[in-house]
């Protein structure tokens, strides 16, 4: 969770850790787009910002550890692990070379001398580089395809390289790897080269544009991330994207773009944004030029980084940009399109609640479940403290469906929460209100030791029927809050898998209010802190542990890689005394028998048994660690998977209640990277994806189905789990309207 300033605790946003990416920051300003000068050297303000979020980290994080030789030792080798986690940049010799900066980053932290850092990532830079060209010359000679030898791919836990001739030996293998890749997909050797030579190219190209702020934003996530997991640097646009993932808007023209090959590209239009209605903008048009204003001068774009194009195209509302436009059913040379736009508000819907309504039959009986899709807790806080009446909220939008759900006569809801990473504390302790009637939902100790009670005070609900949680191990941190809340209350079912395990609540402090001058434009980030942690009212934690369901689906396998326990420097469990609360429902009387339904029903479950036997494939997959370089073993190893595949289509189909010739399916790995393949069918097999059977949320709203029928038939039963006095309504509680719209707190 994270903290808006002030440093008090107001507002909590709870949020898995987002690992810096060394080729993802961005270059600033006009010039230096097409490749940055080496060697890159800090700026004073970086060496400022260091400095600050030093003195913040020291003495205000939840778990304060000083900045000394042994925090050195750490942001060492976090640092390194950034810039080169698979071991196949440095070798031992680079790292002798560098062995003395072990001791020595906090001394260049609190010195204001980054040198050290900067020359590590200097080389990074120049070794990235080498290895691509290296890996083009080998294109030109070809691969001995008949040779018995293999490929180490997973290399997390692998050694740097010895010298420069195993160096030169495991890039070898990396890049006959991508050879038989594409080999075996059916392309040509001419083919594989161009695109292969081409992918090199590419990468050298964005490696070449990466620049000190890159280097700096790198650096200091390597030192928040080793305090815990879940603090991180923000530098000025990673912390504006972070703004708007949590409000869900911003203001611009309304478009999703993509990088692909030296063009910026539509790869959506968000309906009724300023693109949309201009009628001029369209999926797969790219983008060569962008002017300011009516009449400001023209920048061309090509080969620029996405997140410098999106900064050209974003604006304040009302202000005009033009793009010039290489329409997608044209050629590279063909005609381009001047379009002017005005920048508004564009709200991010792909993020924002969403309902719908499952039917689900058994024998005779037909009932109505609701669906609450909700994959983040997501608030405009600005606007909220500004008294915006409309304030984007998910709370308010959950309690907007809720009402619609209960206008179409559902009898239970189901609020899915797979893979909602977290988001707003008070989104969650205000959202748990929607579906209880008064009472704490989360305490949150601070380091002080202090232990605050959160929770809904406002009576009434907007919905107090029959409910279900659906969770995974994504669902984390807000979305353990709500669980939680929702289980020891007995208010309705987990069901799924256990979640992710995070419990700590991190503020956002903007370092920007101490910095030094009058400069409007942001230069020292944000720093997201943990400064406490959060437990369930029953007094217990979902630090590590997450929150374990009622009724348990498989786990997908990768939990020994995702999740609070994969991290070495997690914050151990704990537990403190319960909050003063009672539980509204007994929950345990009857899930014996939802079990006991639920295993008979998948069992004989189609959709059920290939999920289990994708999760099997799946894991079997995950476990290898290498790959046969020999063509002939990959041939036969790939007729086997294909056939694998080709049995998970049939099966797809069928259940889907579609039939056809499987002939046009993609093969199994046609050897391409995401950017290489054509927008059109990337496009394609997400739509096919969304719109795929989900047996997972068809069977949680059918094990609510049959809770719902166990308190139908029982009514003795009735009155000990349904809540606030055991009556059953397919309509809810009667619900204030404020509670039901605004949820003001």
């Amino acid at each position: 969770m994270t903290l808006r300033p002030t440093l008090a605790l107001l507002l909590a946003l709870v949020l898995p850790a987002a690992h810096a990416q060394a080729q993802a920051p961005a270059v600033q300003g006009e010039e230096g787009h097409k490749a940055s000068t080496l060697p890159l050297k800090s700026t004073d303000t970086q060496a400022d910002a260091a400095q600050l979020s030093a003195r913040f980290l020291t003495r205000f994080h939840y778990d304060a550890k000083p900045l000394d030789d042994v925090m050195s030792a750490k942001i060492y080798k976090a640092y390194f692990d950034m810039l080169d986690g698979e071991k196949v940049f440095f070798t031992q010799a680079d790292m002798a070379r560098f062995e003395p900066l072990k001791t020595k980053l906090d001394d260049a932290i609190w010195n204001k001398d980054l040198s050290g850092p900067f020359s590590v990532f200097n080389l990074y830079v120049q070794r990235a580089i080498d290895r691509m060209n290296y890996a083009r010359k080998l294109l030109k000679q070809g691969f001995d395809l008949t040779k018995d030898e293999s490929y180490a791919y997973d290399r997390k836990h692998a050694t740097w390289p010895a010298d420069q001739t195993a160096l030169d030996d495991l890039w070898r293998k990396r890049t006959k790897n991508d050879w038989l890749r594409l080999k075996l997909a059916g392309k040509s050797d001419d083919d594989i080269r161009k695109t292969l030579d081409k992918r090199y190219a590419g990468y050298i190209d964005r490696v070449k544009q990466l620049d000190g702020e890159d280097a700096f934003q790198t650096f200091m996530n390597a030192y928040a991330e080793t305090t815990d997991p879940h603090t991180d640097y923000l530098g000025p646009r990673a912390a504006q994207n972070f703004d708007i993932a949590m409000k869900l808007s911003l203001e611009g023209i309304g478009a999703v773009l993509q990088a692909r090959d030296e063009y910026t590209q539509i790869r959506e239009v968000v309906p009724g944004g300023p693109a949309d209605k201009s009628g001029k903008v369209h999926v797969g048009d790219r983008i060569v030029a962008i002017g300011q204003g009516t009449d400001g001068a023209m920048t061309d774009v090509i080969g620029w980084r996405l997140d410098d194009v999106v900064d050209k195209i974003r604006g304040k509302k009302d202000t005009t940009v033009r793009l010039e436009i290489l329409p997608a059913d044209v050629g590279l040379d063909g005609k381009h399109e001047l379009v002017t736009l005005v920048r508004k508000k564009v709200s991010i819907e792909e993020q924002a609640a969403k309902k719908k309504v499952i039917e689900v039959k058994d024998g005779d009986v037909s009932r109505k479940i609701g669906i609450i899709d909700l994959p983040t807790f997501y608030s405009d806080f600005g606007a909220r403290r500004e008294g915006d009446k409309n304030f984007k909220s998910a709370t308010r939008d959950v309690a907007k469906l809720l009402g619609e759900l209960k206008a179409e006569g559902v009898q239970g809801v189901v609020v899915d929460l797979r893979n909602n990473g977290g988001g707003s504390l008070a989104e969650a302790n205000e959202l748990t209100g929607l579906f209880i009637d008064q009472g704490p939902v989360v305490q949150v100790r601070d380091a002080r030791g202090q232990v605050e009670v959160q929770g809904d005070d406002e009576p009434g609900l907007a919905w107090s029927g029959p409910m279900a949680v659906l969770v995974n191990r994504g669902s984390a941190s807000a979305s353990e809050i709500f669980s939680a809340a929702i289980q020891d209350y007995g208010r309705g079912l987990i069901v799924g898998e256990p979640t992710f395990g995070k419990g700590t609540v991190q503020n956002l402090v903007d370092l920007d209010r101490f910095a030094q001058g009058d400069s409007e434009k942001p230069q020292y980030g944000e720093l997201k802190m943990t400064i406490a942690e959060f437990f369930r009212i029953n007094g217990g934690s979902t630090q590590l542990k997450g929150v374990t369901p009622d009724i348990l689906f498989p786990k997908n396998g990768d939990e020994k890689d995702f999740g609070e326990s994969t991290y070495d420097n997690a914050l151990p469990w704990t537990q403190i005394q319960p909050a003063p609360y009672s539980a509204v429902a007994d929950l345990k009387a009857y899930l014996p028998q939802l079990t006991g339904k639920h295993d008979a029903r998948v069992a004989k479950s189609p959709a059920w048994q290939l999920m289990l036997d994708e999760l099997a494939q799946y894991k079997k997959m995950r476990e290898q660690t290498t790959i046969s370089l020999n063509l002939a073993q990959r041939q036969a190893e790939r007729k086997r998977q294909d056939a694998i595949q080709a049995d998970f289509r049939a099966r797809h189909k069928a259940i889907d209640g579609t039939d056809g010739d499987l002939s046009d399916e993609p093969v199994l790995d046609d050897g391409l990277n995401a950017n290489e393949r054509s927008l059109k069918s990337e496009l394609k097999q997400e739509k096919e994806a969304k719109n795929a059977k989900d047996p997972e949320l068809q069977e949680t709203a059918h094990i609510l189905f049959d809770a719902i029928g166990l308190i139908k038939a029982n009514p003795k039963l009735a009155a000990e789990v349904l809540p606030y006095g055991g009556k059953f309504s397919t309509t809810a509680a009667v619900t204030p309207p404020e509670k039901a719209v605004t949820q003001p707190h």
